[in-house]
């Protein structure tokens, strides 16, 4: 079959399709598209033909195509016609070959991108060579992918395959001509100590940093900021605690003051305890793991702008430009699913080549007082997803004793707490959020289903792609703290501080939705990756069987885990927490901490994911 001579242009070019036959390859300003020739048959019944025979798409976007390369001399399969009856036309054939590298969205599964490849052929060298010169210059000008990044792998992770998995889709990173320095991890606390001694002009170098799983994410994130996230304490709680009560004033602006009512002494962020992290193991957010990623917060100070690219420049938090992935490789994988939508290395991968991107709020955590006695300088952690105490620091305390046992310990060690159905006293005080995003029809004239749905209910908005919540431009209510939004006003009028003392099962802040495959919706259904928001969901003392009630319908898809009477749950930016025992234990994202009296705080969009946030 004679093919044409002329390069890629807008009349399009006559090639080999593999496994399909010859079509008319069409280079547009926003992707590429085929048809198979008019010459084999008629327009309609080829468009019917090549849909059944490649079983793909016609057309696949630039923004869908993470690689194209050029593979010398070689053999093109022959099409076959399915209403043919299994009749071959044409034979297979030697020639010059290209692919075309990219993803569609599965039929089947949800959120799951499925990668796929389309191979062209021609006699002609020129002819490929230029058609893959042409798409190169296309996926060239897609803004935001990366071209070099560090990764970090740790082989105990997914119950032992790591590396595996890495091997999985390393494959990937390779044809998307990234740039890519792998670490296998070899001692405990080795991933924090890395990020935490690493220069700001080699972090510059890169786009970005990979890790294996939600718990080995969490100790790169605190080995990252560590040194390099600059912001005042939250309050202590004996700052006032003596002065609220049940909804008493308090001045917001206070929440980031260093002082503390102990001789009314400043705490200096330099003087911050600093201790060598545990090696994060293969772990549930919601109830795993072993010893806390202890960080150092370095000199204060008062303006951190975005940073230039400049390898030689600070590396400021937040960044422009630099952004944190993860490739699912953990017990429950909560951030990944909450992120995009599900479980999956290829997909993970995927977001991370193309440059996706979703900023993430970010918790901190000071730790004031382990116990009662202690008179040890702050200590500051931070999360991504979730920090609990009460039935969640148990199970983690538990779980250490049956280390032998893997990640079924968890399991074990969560019916051996929930059978003791032991309550802790304590004194929680929280900023009162009443209305964080205030919403008129006049802000939202985009005709967009998601729009619509927030302002018919703007509390019920899951989170997802484009999200309304998370892309919100920032109102003039809220203060810019180092480059970063957190509510401290609304209307005009300071938020009050609440408080809630009593004997509690749980106290859990979550940050996102912490979806996994045990818990569907997650812990809050409507909680959002970049609202500048906490959930603080407060189980009250009750009996086992409503507990037991409660944690049931975290498992069932559409439930409404915190609609009981012994559930409080409340929107907030900030909140401080001192137990009445000398016996706190808390999970920070899968870490077990110490902590008798802490603070938190969560910074809106502080760090960035590749992720495109999942599709609901």
């Amino acid at each position: 079959m004679q093919l044409d001579q002329v390069g890629p242009s807008a009349a399009g070019s006559n090639l080999i399709l593999d496994h399909v036959g010859q079509v008319v390859l069409t280079l547009n300003p926003s992707g590429l598209s085929w048809k198979l020739a008019k010459d084999m048959e008629n327009e309609e019944d080829s468009s019917y033909c090549l849909a059944f025979a490649s079983k793909t798409e016609t057309e696949i976007k630039f923004s869908d195509v993470y690689s194209v390369e050029f593979i010398n001399w070689g053999l093109i399969h022959e099409p076959i016609l399915p209403n043919a009856g299994g009749f071959f036309l044409g034979r297979d054939s030697e020639m010059y070959r290209f692919v075309v590298h990219g993803y569609q969205k599965s039929k089947i599964r949800r959120n799951l991108w499925v990668l796929t490849a389309y191979i062209f052929g021609h006699k002609d060298l020129k002819m490929c060579q230029t058609w893959v010169e042409q798409i190169n210059a296309c996926i060239n000008m897609e803004v935001g992918r990366p071209k070099s990044l560090l990764v970090f792998i740790h082989p105990l992770s997914g119950k032992g395959n790591g590396r595996r998995i890495w091997e999985t889709v390393a494959p990937i990173f390779s044809r998307a001509k990234v740039r890519t320095k792998v670490i296998v991890t070899q001692r405990a606390g080795h991933a924090f100590d890395l990020m935490k001694s690493t220069t700001d002009r080699e972090l510059n170098s890169y786009d970005g940093v990979i890790a294996g799983g939600d718990g080995f994410f969490n100790e790169i994130l605190n080995g990252l900021l560590s040194s390099r996230h600059h912001a005042p304490y939250p309050p202590a709680p004996t700052e006032f605690m003596q002065s609220i009560g049940h909804g008493n004033h308090y001045p917001a602006q206070r929440r980031f003051n260093h002082s503390s009512s102990e001789g009314g002494s400043v705490h200096n962020p330099n003087d911050t305890a600093n201790e060598s992290p545990r090696q994060s193991e293969d772990r549930d957010p919601l109830l795993p793991s072993s010893e806390a990623i202890l960080s150092e917060s370095s000199n204060f100070r008062t303006e951190i702008g975005p940073c230039d690219t400049d390898q030689d420049s600070v590396f400021s938090i937040p960044h422009e430009r630099f952004r944190l992935g993860i490739i699912p490789a953990g017990s429950t994988d909560a951030i990944v699913i909450s992120t995009t939508g599900t479980r999956d290395p290829v997909t993970s991968a995927l977001h991370i080549v193309l440059g996706k991107r979703r900023c993430l709020d970010i918790a901190q955590v000071v730790r004031w007082k382990a116990t009662i006695s202690s008179t040890d300088a702050p200590t500051v952690r931070y999360a991504a997803s979730f920090a609990g105490y009460g039935f969640y620091g148990d199970v983690i305390t538990e779980s250490e004793k049956y280390r032998w046992m893997g990640p079924k310990r968890y399991d074990f060690a969560g019916t051996k707490v929930f059978m003791k159905h032991r309550s802790y006293e304590a004194d929680v005080s929280f900023l009162e959020v009443k209305s964080a995003y205030p919403i008129t029809k006049e802000d939202f004239p985009e005709i967009r289903t998601q729009r619509r749905r927030l302002l018919e209910n703007p509390k019920k908005v899951v989170c997802s792609v484009n999200c309304p919540v998370c892309e919100e431009t920032v109102r003039p209510a809220s203060v810019l703290l180092n480059g970063v939004t957190t509510v401290s006003q609304v209307d005009g009028e300071d938020l009050k501080w609440l408080r809630s003392k009593g004997c509690f099962l749980s106290v859990g802040a979550a940050i996102i939705s912490c979806r996994n495959e045990r818990a569907p919706d997650g812990l809050v259904a409507d909680a959002h990756l970049a609202d500048g928001l906490m959930h603080l969901i407060l189980i009250k003392d009750c009996p086992r069987t409503f507990y037991l009630w409660h944690l049931t319908q975290l498992t069932r898809k559409g439930s409404n885990p915190l609609n009981f009477e012994f559930v409080e749950h409340h929107k907030t930016t900030a909140f401080t927490f001192t137990s009445s025992s000398d016996e706190s234990a808390w999970n920070l994202d899968g870490e077990l901490l110490q902590a008798r009296q802490l603070s938190a705080q969560v910074f809106r969009g502080l760090i960035s994911l590749f992720a495109a946030g999942p599709e609901i």
